[in-house]
């Protein structure tokens, strides 16, 4: 036969006259959740995991392809390169020899700007169709001025190479040298965010893209649970929530299992402001009472992990 649960206050009468009050009260099984989102725009080139995976805090759940991120590594490391160079001969002066290797550096950055003018009118585009965001542009855009002055400068410096340079411009290819290494470690930082890391132990309960699917900035790949937070959330009108402190015991059946009892301890009691916020299903207490969420932990929380969220869960105080 198959019980029959009624909310709200049941009121039973003994023999002698004695009215005995036990009330029931549904509720849910809950778990802190969790989103893995992504920091930068990419496409979607791998998931490394599924729907229903526990996964460690550290692990890769997913990479994203950011063909962007290769292009701006080619750039900072070639500037740096040409920074450096610059750096040595403004002190020490060129020979006949590392001139011609000037002139060739010269050519080279003369590449590396023209590259980075490319790489800004495609962004242009990319900004346009919304594709990139505003300070990503930006920043591609301040490097592509880094590599056209680093250009001229190197052009500049052929005319004065042979007799060495100035202390001023010694401390300016210095700047320049320590800029294009901010550059390159800013590239490298960048190039962590294409790995989706899982932040703690956590279940995985869904993943919201497909591999080759666009992710921009802050879109949640995938969602899952905390493992070991299950809890129970009940709500309980004021004339009621009385019967119950923090540190109680109580016990909590779960009707999907066969009513299966679950020992927990009360450990929250709040107010809550909205309506909206209620658990239980059919409240029939009045409007104008204050309610209250009630939360309880199971004390076995290890194996509380196989509760179904969103379960229902019944509370019975006496």
């Amino acid at each position: 036969m198959k019980g029959i649960y009624i909310l709200g206050v049941v009121l039973l009468f003994v023999s002698c006259g004695q009215e005995v009050v036990n009330t029931t009260f549904e509720g849910k099984v809950e778990r802190d959740q969790i989103t893995v989102v992504t920091k930068v725009p990419g496409k979607i080139e791998r998931i490394l995991v599924q729907e229903g995976d526990i996964v460690q805090a550290g692990d890769t759940l997913a990479v994203l392809d950011i063909p962007e991120l290769d292009a701006k590594k080619e750039q900072a490391l070639g500037a740096l390169q040409s920074a450096d160079a610059q750096y040595n001969m403004a002190l020490k002066g060129a020979t006949a020899g590392q001139l011609v290797q000037l002139q060739a550096k010269v050519a080279g950055l003369k590449e590396q700007y023209e590259f980075a003018k490319k790489s800004i009118d495609r962004l242009e585009n990319l900004l346009k169709d919304s594709l990139i965001s505003q300070q990503n542009f930006d920043e591609t855009y301040a490097k592509y001025q880094g590599a056209k002055n680093q250009y001229l400068a190197a052009k500049a410096e052929i005319e004065e190479v042979s007799n060495g340079a100035r202390y001023e411009q010694q401390v300016m290819a210095l700047g320049q040298k320590e800029r294009a290494q901010g550059a390159v470690s800013e590239v490298q930082i960048a190039a962590q965010e294409k790995y989706l890391i899982a932040p703690q132990l956590m279940e995985v309960e869904s993943i919201n893209l497909k591999i080759g699917e666009l992710a921009m900035a802050g879109y949640p790949i995938i969602n899952g649970s905390v493992q070991n937070s299950t809890f129970f959330r009940f709500t309980l009108p004021e004339d009621k929530v009385g019967r119950l402190k923090k540190g109680d015991e109580v016990t909590v059946s779960l009707p999907y299992l066969d009513n299966r009892q679950v020992q927990g301890r009360v450990v929250a009691i709040k107010a809550l402001n909205s309506y909206a916020n209620i658990a239980t299903a059919y409240p029939d207490y009045e409007n104008q009472l204050a309610v209250f969420e009630v939360k309880i932990i199971p004390k076995d929380n290890e194996n509380a992990n196989s509760l179904l969220t969103k379960t229902l869960a019944i509370l019975k105080i006496d």
